[in-house]
C-alpha cells in the first residue's frame, strides 16, 4: 500500500461513465463516486446511450441536483465513444481520468487510494480489483464464476494478486496527458476497449500498475440468457484483438474455443456410432464431454466453498454458469464479429 500523498499535491479529478439501462444501478454508483473522500470535489461525466427505461431521466436529475455530474448525449451506445467524450468534456486543469461503470460501486477511499497509488508508483494508469457481488441465486453464481480462475482465467484483476505492474488494468485510473497521447479509446472496440488502450499506452513507455487493496464492486448479469449474451459478444471482439494483434493470443483465450471444437466434434462422433450402432465409438466420443463435465464439477465444488461459502441455491447454479461462459465465450471467438455486433453492440 503507497504513503498517502499531502492533500495539497492532490489534482483535479474527473469520473466518467457510460451508461445504457441503468436504471436499478445507476443512482447508487454516482453517489458512491460524489461521495468520496477526495479532498477536492469531483466532477463526473455521465454519457448516456439510447435507453428503454429512467436511466436518462435520473442522470439528469442527479445533474440538477449535485451541481457536480454532466451528462452528454451517446448516440450509438458506444463504450469508446462515450469514454472519449467524456474525457473531452473534462474541465479545464483535471489530469486525472477515472473510470467506472454503470454497474459498479466504489467504496469511499476508492478514488483518493488510486489517485495515491498512480502518483506512488509513477504509472500513467493505475487499476484495481474487480468485485462481483450478487443477490439472486443465478447472480451470486456469475458472481463467482467470474472471481475464479475456472470462470475468466487468472488475471490479477478477477483473481487478486500482488501490487506490482500490469498488461492491463480494470476500470482504470489515468493520467489526461498519457490518454490523450494516444488519441484516447480507439472507436473500432466496442468492446475490450480498455485492453487494446492498455496495450497502445504500454507500447508507448506507460507503466500500468496493478494494486489489489483498490477494490470495486461490480453487479452481474442476472439471468443465464444475459450472461450468454454478453460472453458471446465478449468472445466476438476478443477474436478480433487477436486477429489485429496475433501476438496477443495465448492459453486463456485460446481454450474456450478449443473446448468448443473438442466439444462439439465428441458429441457428434458419439452420436454417429449410436446410429451405426457402434458401443466403443460411442464410449470415445463421450471421453471429453465427461471430462470436462468432471472438471466443471470440481471447478464449480473449489469455487463454492471459498470464503464465503455459497448458499445450496447459488452453488447448484454454478456448474451451468461456468458452462454458458465457456461455451458462450467460445462460440463467440469462433464465429467473429458480425457487421450487426460491430456496428451496434450494446454497453
Amino acid at each position: 500500500m503507497p504513503e498517502r500523498v499531502d492533500a495539497a499535491s492532490m489534482p483535479l479529478v474527473t469520473v466518467v461513465a457510460v451508461v445504457r439501462d441503468e436504471e436499478p444501478y445507476l443512482e447508487a454508483m454516482v453517489r458512491s463516486i460524489l461521495g468520496q473522500d477526495y479532498p477536492h470535489p469531483l466532477h463526473m461525466v455521465i454519457a448516456v446511450g439510447p435507453s428503454k427505461d429512467r436511466t436518462r431521466e435520473i442522470a439528469d436529475k442527479l445533474a440538477v441536483e449535485t451541481g457536480r455530474v454532466t451528462v452528454v448525449d451517446n448516440p450509438t451506445g458506444s463504450k469508446p465513444l462515450g469514454l472519449n467524450a467524456g474525457l473531452e468534456r473534462m474541465p479545464e486543469g483535471h489530469s486525472i481520468f477515472v473510470r467506472v461503470d454503470g454497474h459498479t460501486v466504489a467504496e469511499p477511499t476508492y478514488v483518493r487510494r488510486a489517485v495515491e497509488a498512480l502518483q506512488a508508483a509513477g504509472a500513467d494508469g493505475v487499476g484495481g480489483q474487480m468485485l462481483p457481488v450478487g443477490d439472486t441465486p443465478v447472480q451470486k453464481a456469475v458472481a463467482r464464476a467470474m472471481s475464479h480462475p475456472a470462470g475468466l482465467g487468472a488475471a490479477s484483476f478477477h483473481t487478486g494478486g500482488s501490487a506490482g505492474p500490469a498488461e492491463t488494468v480494470y476500470l482504470g485510473t489515468f493520467r489526461r496527458e498519457a490518454l490523450e497521447r494516444v488519441g484516447g479509446y480507439s472507436p473500432v472496440y466496442v468492446r475490450a476497449q480498455d485492453w487494446e488502450l492498455c496495450l497502445r499506452l504500454r507500447n508507448s513507455g506507460s507503466l500500468l500498475w496493478f494494486d489489489p487493496s483498490l477494490v470495486v464492486q461490480y453487479k452481474p448479469r442476472r439471468t443465464l440468457g444475459a450472461v450468454a449474451t454478453q460472453f458471446w459478444r465478449t468472445g466476438m471482439w476478443r477474436r478480433e484483438v487477436v486477429r489485429r494483434n496475433p501476438g496477443t493470443a495465448n492459453l486463456r483465450y485460446l481454450a474456450p474455443p478449443t473446448a468448443v471444437v473438442v466439444l462439439g466434434t465428441s458429441v457428434l462422433l458419439a452420436v454417429g456410432g449410436a446410429i451405426a450402432g457402434l458401443l466403443p465409438l460411442v464410449v470415445v466420443g463421450l471421453v471429453a464431454p465427461a471430462t470436462y463435465l468432471l472438471g466443471v464439477l470440481a471447478a464449480s465444488a473449489h469455487a463454492a466453498t471459498r470464503s464465503p461459502r455459497l448458499d445450496l441455491r447459488s452453488a447448484l447454479a454454478l456448474p451451468v454458469t461456468l458452462m454458458t461462459m465457456h461455451m458462450a465465450w467460445g462460440a463467440g471467438f469462433l464465429r467473429g464479429l458480425t457487421e450487426r455486433v460491430r456496428t451496434d453492440d450494446g454497453v
